[in-house]
């Protein structure tokens, strides 16, 4: 354990080992996916997606490794139990914080199928990682404003398409399809401009989820619910890879998908996104009410 070590210190190696990692397993993904797009053939897919999972799998594997080796986090987990890496689930989580994304790699990977994330499309041209992404198919979103919307209602159809055309790749194999409801990461700036009704929450976005579950809802064994506290503190990146991020509570919760919510038309048909809405209100109220008790009990 290398936790001892002055905390700059072990942010410039947390970073470097981060770097490694990335450039070592970068390449190798990028090889096999080259060879899926040159011959897109579902055979060659079906044989292929396994490799790129087990190779992103891999690469995460050793992020928890450098994790352990520099972090001295203290980890209170429920809910782990039943999860099956050969079923497919719809993930959702609270977003605070970039070290979201390792604790739930950490936690869930090899333990459900690879998590696959819905990025912001101009995330595409991030250095290297842009790279990653496309070769595991990530799925890349336009989100739109509301008031964006009304001006230009065509391109609601159109983001509805990207979002089945990804989920359509997602059935052939089992995969975890990742949403961070919010859209974005909480901070107390973007919850105070949204008004938004919930004390550790911001306002949900329903329409991605609708979506998935639309374009393949039959798969999904259930909705992984997913819930991160920080009771020591939100930690920024840097603060993570300075393992000033002493202690993590999450706890996971198996919810049933009501049959109801699988056939509806999110973008057209009114009273169904009134009860998809009202269906995902709930679940954030459950969500804000159980982060309050967390912070309360965190000691």
């Amino acid at each position: 354990m290398l936790n001892r070590l002055p905390a700059l210190l072990l942010g410039v190696l947390a970073c470097a080992l981060l770097l490694l990692n990335i450039l070592f397993w970068v390449p190798i993904l990028l090889v096999f996916a080259l060879v899926k797009l040159v011959l897109p053939f579902q055979s060659v897919r079906l044989a292929l997606d396994p490799v790129l999972v087990g190779i992103a799998e891999n690469w995460i594997a050793c992020n928890s490794a450098w994790m352990s080796l520099t972090q001295a986090t203290q980890w209170d987990v429920l809910g782990m139990e039943g999860l099956d890496p050969n079923h497919w689930y719809l993930v959702n989580s609270n977003h605070q914080c970039a070290a979201d994304i390792f604790v739930l790699q950490h936690l869930l990977n090899r333990r459900i199928p690879l998590l696959k994330f819905f990025i912001k499309q101009q995330l595409i041209w991030m250095p290297i990682m842009g790279l990653a992404w496309w070769a595991l198919d990530f799925p890349f979103m336009r989100r739109h404003s509301d008031a964006y919307l009304k001006k230009h209602p065509e391109m609601r159809a159109k983001d509805q398409e990207a979002t089945r055309r990804a989920c359509a790749k997602f059935t052939l194999i089992p995969t975890s399809v990742t949403n961070f409801m919010e859209g974005t990461r909480f901070t107390p700036a973007k919850h105070a401009r949204q008004q938004s009704p919930y004390r550790y929450l911001l306002k949900p976005k329903a329409g991605g989820v609708a979506l998935a579950l639309n374009a393949m809802g039959d798969k999904f064994q259930s909705i992984l619910d997913v819930t991160i506290v920080y009771p020591d503190g939100i930690p920024g990146f840097w603060t993570f890879l300075c393992g000033r991020m002493r202690r993590v509570i999450v706890r996971v919760r198996s919810i049933p998908i009501p049959p109801e919510l699988l056939a509806g038309d999110y973008g057209n048909d009114p009273a169904f996104r009134e009860a998809f809405s009202t269906w995902v209100q709930q679940l954030w109220q459950d969500k804000d009410a159980q982060i309050e008790a967390l912070l309360k009990n965190r000691n």
